[in-house]
């Protein structure tokens, strides 16, 4: 739960606390959690604090990986190739 403060009050002032505390639990799922996000700190603390967002260019990765994967094996390249990329109208 304080983790979820963190993340939603966007202040990471308190995530180096949290992550000592929890390296000293004995959950370790927890532990390797925390010492992930302390290996790259200053990136977590960026995402944390920062309000940019890489969500758009995920979200199309995601849809075409989603594609390729229902397409697998049906057709050729031409027919993967004409659900990926947006139609293109002439006027």
């Amino acid at each position: 739960m304080r983790f979820n403060g963190i993340l939603r009050g966007r202040k990471a002032d308190p995530l180096p606390a949290w992550i000592d505390d929890a390296i000293e639990t004995d959950l370790a799922p927890i532990v390797r959690f925390a010492r992930t996000l302390n290996k790259d700190i200053d990136a977590v603390r960026n995402a944390i604090e920062m309000e940019w967002s890489n969500g758009q260019a995920e979200g199309q990765i995601n849809r075409l990986k989603t594609l390729k994967r229902a397409m697998y094996g049906r057709a050729g390249p031409n027919l993967l190739r004409a659900r990926m990329l947006p139609l293109h109208h002439t006027n």
